[in-house]
């Protein structure tokens, strides 16, 4: 299907306070998204936004594939090398407490249950004239058994049409269908795979534009992507954790030899609500934060950022 989306579409739909309301519930339930808005104060943004700066600069050295900065180095050039940050939270204090907030963890009780466990978080840097991620979902990478994966999406900036917020099809996650991914060959998105061949077209689709401190919640299954950052040398930076049911197993990695992939359950795991019936298993410390380079518009595949069209400012 076509991966163009230039109607500037506007919805305030699905913007709901904290704490939630029963409606926002069934919205979230109908049409697999939902937004909390004002979730983290401009404190805790400050403290985040400042944290991921100290992150990326690296002078511990706990990053990998990235080297410490120079002192001399800017931060805004420093910035501008990195598309995002996996798993921050083994690293910052700030984005560890995140993932166990309680706006946060308000709404995933309501919406997962009340037993949820955290597994990822990734910390994305999009600079001015940096690409988005074409059309994806989540579970096609996090694998639930239950189908209860669910995206939280912090905003850091505010995220506008201009520096490249999220787009969401609602109603995509009821057919619980994993589409079918390849190449894209579009130069507006980073080396990530798209989905296709879904029955939906780019008119059903709606920008999730949200100011800082705002919290987009969306299914697993629900398709999203962003489009390039055009703005004038402003970031669009945004914390995205990864939740679940503690019921469901996490099947994320091979299974240990000899086992079962019915069996597989990844145990990296953060509880942020209730109790973990898998407890007996025990808690890994397997994944270690890294960072995926920007590059020259985040995909080694395309050019510098003026081939493209876009600011490389």
């Amino acid at each position: 299907m076509q991966s163009t989306i230039d109607s500037p579409q506007t919805t305030d739909a699905g913007h709901f306070p904290s704490p939630i309301p029963k409606e926002a519930v069934s919205f979230y339930r109908e049409n697999g998204f939902l937004v909390l808005e004002e979730g983290l104060s401009r404190h805790e943004i400050d403290e985040l936004v400042g944290d991921a700066t100290r992150i990326c600069r690296n002078r511990d050295g706990e990053l990998g594939g990235v080297a410490p900065a120079a002192d001399d180095e800017p931060d805004d050039v420093l910035l501008k090398k990195i598309l995002c940050i996996h798993f921050p939270h083994k690293i910052s204090q700030a984005a560890f407490d995140v993932l166990a907030h309680p706006r946060v963890v308000d709404v995933l009780t309501k919406i997962i249950g009340p037993n949820v466990k955290a597994m990822q978080s990734m910390l994305f840097i999009k600079a001015s004239g940096k690409p988005g991620q074409a059309w994806h979902q989540d579970e096609d990478y996090i694998p639930t058994r239950d189908c209860s994966l669910t995206g939280v999406w912090i905003a850091l900036d505010d995220a506008v049409l201009e520096n490249g917020c999220l787009w969401v099809i609602p109603g995509s996650h009821k057919l619980r269908t994993l589409w079918p991914q390849g190449w894209h060959d579009d130069s507006r998105f980073d080396c990530s795979l798209q989905s296709h061949d879904f029955p939906f077209t780019n008119d059903d689709a709606v920008p999730v534009e949200v100011k800082a401190g705002s919290v987009v919640f969306f299914n697993g299954y629900t398709l999203h992507r962003s489009l390039p950052n055009r703005s004038a040398g402003a970031y669009r930076r945004a914390l995205v954790n990864h939740y679940m049911s503690a019921e469901s197993l996490l099947p994320w990695k091979p299974p240990a030899e000899g086992q079962q992939m019915a069996l597989a359950d990844y145990r990296d795991i953060v509880m942020v609500a209730g109790s973990d019936p898998h407890a007996y298993k025990g808690i890994a410390s397997l994944a270690r934060p890294h960072v995926r380079a920007a590059g020259d518009g985040g995909c080694e595949k395309w050019g510098r950022p003026r081939d493209r069209g876009l600011d490389a400012s």
